[in-house]
């Protein structure tokens, strides 16, 4: 269990997850949308994640958002890092109706993000835009290497769950164990 705080004067933020969970969630942004995203990160990730998060929702959803990013991949890389006995890379395509995204992920212990989605807009009040801010934030902050690209699809919501729900079984299916592998690098370390 990984237990990460971040307090400042936009956000109180507490974050608990066990990364080889079940994938159960308890979540309160006080953003409906991106609670909803985030549960869906948990469910099929099989992480066990909570999350609370006071911020300053009176000016926007910003700095929540961004704030747990960091917080969410400080947990993750305290998590996984030094990466030992697990498979590094993992990728997924994830459909929804309409919708396709894939995300390609190197828990590299570097920090690079290529984001290809087309959000705009808002849903419920939620700035789309704000999902290149938490996914930015999580890949600079764990660090890794994570490419999240747009296949098809027109409805923004499914273009967005589906999103977080293929960088989840990506980040999966790259933090899977294998026995096999001791270090998965020729540096030696990661």
């Amino acid at each position: 269990m990984v237990k990460k705080s971040r307090k400042t004067k936009e956000t109180d933020i507490d974050i608990e997850l066990e990364l080889y969970g079940k994938g159960s969630s308890d979540i309160d942004t006080g953003i409906g949308f991106f609670d909803h995203m985030l549960d869906a990160f948990a469910r099929h990730s099989l992480i066990d994640l909570k999350v609370r998060c006071r911020g300053d929702l009176h000016i926007d959803a910003h700095h929540s958002v961004e704030d747990v990013g960091i917080v969410l991949g400080q947990a993750l890389g305290e998590a996984l890092y030094p990466a030992k006995g697990i498979e590094r890379y993992g990728n997924a395509t994830v459909v929804m109706d309409e919708a396709s995204v894939s995300c390609d992920i190197d828990l590299s212990n570097r920090a690079y993000l290529v984001y290809d989605l087309p959000l705009n807009g808002t849903i419920n009040g939620f700035e789309l835009e704000l999902v290149e801010e938490f996914f930015k934030s999580v890949a600079f902050n764990m660090p890794l290497n994570l490419h999240l690209t747009f296949n098809r699809g027109s409805n923004r919501h499914h273009i967005a769950e589906a999103a977080f729900k293929a960088f989840a079984v990506a980040l999966r299916r790259a933090a899977a164990k294998n026995e096999r592998i001791e270090i998965p690098s020729t540096k030696g370390v990661l």
